[in-house]
């Protein structure tokens, strides 16, 4: 399999939300190994992702470091996210990205950042958007934050 191509492919919804999850680990300029870990559990477990082609993922990922290459990577991302997801899921990846960004323990400025990018792209309600941030750091909070190690 080859990567995406942008200007001639539309993109399955299981690759959108694949493409923000990685879009969100990358965002610090690097990808930690527990969000990585995070998203292959995600695929791995989740029903959205039930019958989804494995292989995809490094189509779906050298696709995502090819746009972050370009000047306006951002943008055409959001485009083809817009594109392959139906409004009924923005939420969904929403929660799935936050998932990624709190599973190492650290929610760093660029990934806030790009957090909130992703709430405005798709039009995700600040409430709902607040209520989806708040179980992530519900379902990761790490032990020894709260004097438990």
């Amino acid at each position: 399999m080859a990567p995406i191509d942008i200007r001639t492919t539309s993109i399955s919804a299981q690759d959108a939300l694949l493409a923000l999850m990685i879009t969100a680990s990358l965002s610090d300029e690097r990808v930690s190994a527990p969000e990585l870990l995070w998203i292959i559990r995600i695929i791995e477990s989740l029903p959205m992702f039930e019958g989804y082609d494995k292989d995809r993922i490094s189509d779906v990922s050298q696709t995502v470091f090819d746009l972050f290459e370009e000047e306006d990577g951002l943008d055409a991302l959001f485009g083809l996210v817009r594109d392959g997801l139906p409004a009924s899921l923005f939420e969904t990846a929403y929660a799935l990205c936050c998932d990624v960004i709190a599973a190492d323990g650290k929610a760093r400025e660029e990934e806030l950042r790009l957090l909130e990018e992703i709430r405005h792209e798709l039009n995700i309600d600040r409430l709902a958007a607040a209520a989806i941030e708040r179980g992530a750091r519900a379902r990761f909070a790490h032990p020894a934050v709260h004097g438990l190690a």
